[in-house]
């Protein structure tokens, strides 16, 4: 099925609560969006639809990101595992100089361009994984929500403890994953995110702006 049919059947035009200013194509519900993905897509080994909803930690980043402008203005910024792209849109809104927003994800990618579409800003969208990977153009790498699982929060924590010593600011949105790193971090912001008994199984989520310090 084609990525850009599937987000429009099966999302709708939305705010997050804790960032008003974006809006995004989002699931309303979860069921009904799980199960389109496992009746169309069974067959093709494509991810859940993460990049569907807006998880506390990028929610967090995202209002860090906009409240604070002068943390990306003028610099490029690379935002990892994007989903909705909801940090990379903000990070365009706060006047980044370029803002590459990676997922390998095809669905979170045509989501991404297509909320980019939506919030009428430029962003560049990747599909490569570029865990282990290095830029010089990147100044800022951000990160919302990747600590969900042990394999992947390792990896991905060591990859940007390294883009940190290369000289990144690497901020890190969470809410309180099982699998956040316990050292190594040093907090910037502190949200109460809104959220659904559905999607986290509770009402809201201290969602923490984390800077990854380099040691």
């Amino acid at each position: 099925m084609d990525p850009d049919v599937f987000i429009r059947r099966n999302t709708t035009v939305a705010a997050p609560r804790l960032v008003p200013e974006i809006r995004l194509h989002l699931a309303t519900e979860i069921t009904p969006i799980w199960q389109a993905t496992e009746e169309s897509l069974a067959r093709s080994a494509v991810p859940p639809p993460f990049w569907a909803f807006a998880w506390a930690g990028g929610q967090a980043l995202a209002r860090y990101l906009l409240d604070h402008p002068g943390a990306v203005a003028g610099r490029f910024v690379l935002d990892f595992a994007a989903g909705s792209g909801l940090v990379a849109v903000a990070a365009a809104k706060a006047g980044a100089a370029g803002v590459l927003a990676s997922d390998i994800d095809p669905f979170a990618a045509a989501a991404i361009a297509a909320n980019a579409a939506l919030n009428d800003v430029d962003i560049v969208v990747t599909t490569a994984n570029l865990i282990g990977t290095a830029d010089r153009r990147w100044q800022i790498v951000t990160a919302g929500d990747v600590c969900y699982e042990q394999p992947m929060a390792d990896h991905v924590t060591a990859w940007l403890r390294s883009l940190a010593r290369s000289g990144c600011v690497v901020l890190l949105g969470d809410p309180g994953r099982a699998y956040l790193p316990a050292h190594g971090l040093r907090e910037r912001a502190r949200y109460v995110v809104p959220t659904s008994r559905e999607l986290e199984d509770r009402e809201s989520r201290d969602g923490i702006v984390w800077e990854v310090i380099a040691d």
